[in-house]
This record gives C-alpha cells, structure tokens and sequence, in this order.
C-alpha cells in the first residue's frame, strides 16, 4: 500500500460571514476555532477541500 503525505491544516481566518457552504467545507475538515489545527491524509478529496478554503487556513507537509 502506498504511503500518503499528512498534511497540517491551521484555521488562520475566521469563516463569519463566509457563504454557507464555505463554512461547511472548513467544519468538514475538522477546524472550529482560529488557530485549531488537524493532521489528514493528502487525498484528493481533502486537497479539493483546502483548495476550496485556501483564504480562511495554512498548509504544512507533515514529515
């Protein structure tokens, strides 16, 4: 099985007054607070999420 990156997902921006679907995407990430932090595996499905709420987190590659 093929090893996956881990990537470090920070809540930097809060997601008030963000359109319904964005603060979804954020929740569905596991963030809540600005400033909380999640570890989640690099698929395709997690990189569309980021993507679509690249303005409100940081991304760190986990070693």
């Amino acid at each position: 099985m093929a090893k996956t990156k881990k990537l470090k997902i920070t809540l930097v921006r809060s997601a008030i007054s963000q359109k319904p679907a964005v603060v979804a995407t954020v929740k569905s990430l596991g963030l809540r607070k600005i400033n909380s932090s999640v570890e989640q595996n690099a698929t395709p499905d997690i990189l569309g999420k980021i993507r679509a709420v690249s303005h409100l987190v940081e991304v760190e590659e986990m070693k």
